[in-house]
């Protein structure tokens, strides 16, 4: 059974720090690109970052976390991981883990067949 559960969700203060986990499990994930998503209430889901499968030469953000946030995955641990650094109250949202059943890596939603279940990051001004 497929699964991604995503961890490390928390309130911080503007300025700090947090680092998201997606494990995946059920099987190997390496070959998959994997992306974080985010939605905030009363918003739509919006993309955050992506990462290619395999040797994750490709990463993606979204402009407005581009030089603050940081996707990486080790596929050792099939896990993906998502440095959020000077966080800002406007990063506040249930953060989602993905997976394409594709190397290629992109910034729609809908190209991603395999969700976790979100984890809550609050940012206090």
């Amino acid at each position: 059974q497929v699964q991604l559960v995503e961890s490390g969700g928390g309130l911080v203060q503007a300025g700090g720090s947090l680092r998201l986990s997606c494990a995946a499990s059920g099987r190997s994930y390496s070959g998959n690109a994997m992306g974080w998503f985010r939605q905030a209430p009363g918003k739509e889901r919006e993309f955050v970052a992506a990462i290619s499968g395999w040797s994750d030469s490709n990463r993606y953000y979204a402009d407005s976390v581009k030089g603050r946030f940081t996707i990486s995955r080790d596929n050792a641990k099939n896990t993906v991981y998502l440095q959020m650094n000077s966080l800002k109250p406007e990063d506040t949202a249930v953060y989602y883990c993905a997976a394409r059943s594709s190397l290629i890596a992109t910034r729609k939603p809908d190209d991603y067949a395999y969700w976790g279940q979100g984890t809550q990051v609050t940012v206090s001004s």
